[in-house]
């Protein structure tokens, strides 16, 4: 099969490769659609130490099933694969299982490829009104349904009474701003300093959503979505928090700095980290 192998720095081949083997109640899928992840474009810098080179990315995908009892289905892939006997997995945190994995992740290649092996169980049938490039979209939007979920679980007031803030406007952060909608959110600013996606934002979401570009801000919120991770962004959801308010931390821009942990204590403000999803 041919796949876009990445095996250097900055350096992509497409070339001929095996064809990926199954295991046991694995499911082979011709990949349709795959979506680029900002952790793709990391990992294509060399800034990633856990996807090596040589290796196949991706992760977002869907396609049609040719190997499995599903065969000639459409799906889309949960790229997370976990042991399914632990403690986490147990009560359906799978997504914190201390064995997972992630395909493009070795020791699993990713779906930048002809075909793709995964555990049929994490396979989901697309309905066949869904268009297969949306379908590779599951992956990041369900990032954002997480964590949302995740910060209305310690809210004390209701979604659709909070003011609500996204640091960012990727398609994580679009993706965000989709899930508080649907959760009943009505107060919602995004902040996204790039301007092609700024203009994005105002072309799509300005009728029902605040759209800025920087975080001078002078207004505090009650919930606020970091889908950027850098020291800065950290340090301005410290600051834009109402005491009692809650952070969702899902960007993985770095990880040092920016937490105000006097001022997160003082006004006993809820940090929480999410990361991906749950099946």
């Amino acid at each position: 099969m041919k796949a876009l192998v990445y095996v250097n720095k900055k350096k992509l081949e497409y070339k001929e490769v095996e064809v990926p083997k199954l295991k046991e109640d694995d499911a082979l899928i011709q990949i349709e659609s795959v979506g680029i992840c900002g952790s793709d474009m990391h990992a294509f810098l060399g800034h990633d130490e856990r996807r090596p080179a040589p290796l196949i990315l991706g992760h977002e995908a869907a396609g049609i099933i040719v190997k499995g009892k599903n065969k000639g289905k459409r799906v889309t892939v949960n790229p997370l694969v976990s042991c399914d006997k632990c403690l986490a997995c147990k009560k359906g945190q799978n997504n914190i299982c201390p064995d997972r994995q992630l395909i493009s992740i070795p020791p699993r290649q990713g779906a930048f490829a002809d075909f793709l092996a995964i555990p049929e169980s994490n396979t989901v049938i697309v309905p066949e009104n869904v268009d297969i490039n949306h379908a590779a979209l599951t992956e990041p939007l369900a990032c954002g349904w997480h964590a949302v979920k995740m910060g209305i679980r310690t809210l004390d007031v209701p979604l659709s009474d909070a003011k609500c803030l996204v640091i960012g406007g990727g398609a994580i952060g679009v993706g965000v701003n989709l899930a508080l909608r649907a959760k009943g959110a009505s107060n919602i600013t995004i902040v996204e300093n790039n301007s092609l996606r700024h203009n994005m934002l105002q072309e799509n979401f300005s009728s029902n959503t605040n759209i800025e570009n920087n975080l001078n801000l002078d207004v505090e919120f009650d919930f606020i979505i970091d889908a950027v991770g850098y020291a800065k962004t950290r340090e301005a959801a410290c600051a834009l928090c109402i005491p009692g308010g809650v952070i969702a931390h899902i960007g993985l821009g770095d990880g040092i700095g920016g937490l105000d942990a006097r001022r997160m204590t003082l006004q006993e403000i809820t940090f929480i980290g999410t990361y991906t999803y749950t099946p």
